[in-house]
Formats: C-alpha cells, structure tokens, sequence
C-alpha cells in the first residue's frame, strides 16, 4: 500500500484506545439541572458555533444517540459532550476555556455544571463563583500550557 497525502479520518477515541495521550483534545461535557434533553442539546449546538469562531482545528458534537422525547439530561449523558480539537495554536486551549466561562456567565439562572477532560485531567465546575471558576480554569489552562506560552 502507497502512503498518501491524503490525511485518513479516525474515530475521536484511536489515540486513546492504544494508549498514547491527547493533548490536543478537550471533551467538553454540558449538562444542566433539571433541562429537558432537547434544551441541553440546543445550548450545546449554541456553544459549538461559538468554539467554531476560534483558532481550533474542530469542535464536534459526540454522538449520543436518539434522544427520547421528554427525556432529562441525565438519561441521556452524552447529550452535551462536544470534542474540541486544538490544532497547534499555543493559545487555543486559553480561547476555548474562555468562551465556556463566558458562556457560563450568561447563564446564571440555571444550575450547570461542565465538565472538561483532557488526557486524564479532569475539571469538574458547578454551583462555584465567578471567581471559583475563573481560578479553576486557569489552572487547568496552566496545567496544559506549553512551557513559556501565554496561559
């Protein structure tokens, strides 16, 4: 078989599957108190387009299958969960966390949590401050920052 220029589409998970790290995908995963299926669903789209806006190679919707009607965001727990690849920009991570914050912040008459994975690096926020917020993602940002790069 003749190696191409033709990049080969992979599934989300490959690299993890064989073990190697991904520090260039972020799975973001939005689920809000008491919100019916369609509307976590809807917010998620909301907050794709705006990921889309940045300096990142794609952000996907991962696939949660047929959403029953009426059904609660906790029934169906993929609802929610986008991929989010970087691409090699240094600040693309600190773009991304940025736009969830904001994000956050325009919701404050609902109770949301997300949950941000990274390799096995995991943040979880709900029910925190402006300020929590604001320090736990910079810290996570930190943690996967390139030495000497811009948080």
């Amino acid at each position: 078989m003749e190696p191409t220029d033709t990049p080969t589409p992979r599934h989300p998970d490959e690299h993890e599957r064989r073990g190697e790290p991904v520090e260039n995908e972020l799975h973001v995963l939005l689920t809000e108190e008491d919100a019916e299926a369609e509307r976590v669903a809807e917010l998620t789209g909301y907050l794709r387009e705006e990921l889309l806006d940045l300096d990142v190679d794609d952000v996907t919707a991962l696939p949660g299958g047929e959403v029953p009607p009426g059904a609660r965001a906790v029934d169906v727990t993929q609802i929610g969960a986008l991929l989010v690849t970087l691409g090699s920009s240094a600040t693309a991570l600190n773009q991304v966390v940025t736009v969830i914050r904001s994000w956050m912040g325009r919701r404050h008459d609902t109770r949301q949590t997300v949950h941000l994975r990274m390799g096995d690096d995991v943040l979880e926020v709900s029910e925190a401050t402006d300020d929590q917020v604001a320090q736990a993602f910079e810290i996570f940002v930190a943690r996967h920052s390139p030495a000497g790069a811009e948080p």
